[in-house]
């Protein structure tokens, strides 16, 4: 059974776009999503992110950001090319915290910790607590983008680029880690394998501007050669 959009009797509009619009008066992000989640399920979220008005659209999204996890990856990454800006935004945050959100408890809450080591540079600590969580759990995309950027702090670039590369096998909307494998290969002096994987990165998130100019910078580059 498929359930209903709610509607605001009120406004007769969906009444998801009526608490976003509360939202934006209020910027009371707590209780948009507690509404949200009392009154939607995420099945519904997805489907309004996919096939909804503009602001509904912002409003799911932003909503799974918040509520979805992993299974809802491949919805926000298509919507990294919504004609929206706001919707693309919207995407890009939400994204970003639903990478971290697959496996078990006990699993995020490890590649909390291997993230926030690599945030504290502490990063021989985060490739061993990485490499042990990969052996558990080796489908996790993060976790390998994780000991990715674990070894890139350490200078092992190669390595570091393997990982990215598992990453993206692993998930193809990681926009991070076609982004980390080019820097990968900036550092092993390849710009060419660099350039192709930042086009990589801006083809899955269009918004990448600095990634842009570093497309710009090594065309440039090349074509001086």
């Amino acid at each position: 059974m498929v359930e209903p959009p709610a509607v605001s009797s009120a406004t007769k509009r969906p009444a998801l776009e009526t608490l976003y619009h509360h939202y934006l008066e209020s910027e009371n992000s707590a209780e948009f999503i507690r509404s949200v989640s009392s009154r939607y399920m995420l099945c519904t979220l997805e489907r309004l992110a996919r096939y909804g008005d503009h602001v509904s659209k912002r409003a799911a999204v932003m909503s799974l950001g918040y509520l979805g996890d992993f299974r809802h990856n491949a919805t926000l990454g298509r919507a990294l090319h919504d004609r929206d800006r706001a919707v693309r935004l919207l995407a890009d945050n939400g994204i970003r915290q639903l990478w971290f959100r697959d496996g078990n408890t006990s699993q995020r809450q490890r590649l909390e910790i291997v993230s926030h080591l690599n945030a504290s540079n502490h990063h021989q600590a985060a490739y061993r607590a990485a490499s042990e969580l990969i052996e558990e759990a080796p489908w996790l995309a993060e976790t390998w983008n994780q000991r990715g950027i674990a070894l890139f702090g350490q200078e092992r670039f190669e390595d570091a680029a393997n990982d990215c590369h598992q990453t993206l096998e692993l998930n193809p909307y990681h926009f991070g880690a076609a982004v980390g494998m080019a820097h990968c290969y900036l550092e092993m002096e390849d710009p060419l394998a660099a350039l192709e994987c930042f086009r990589r990165a801006v083809k899955l998130n269009p918004d990448l501007e600095e990634v842009r100019a570093q497309i710009d910078y090594l065309e440039r580059s090349l074509e001086e050669r």
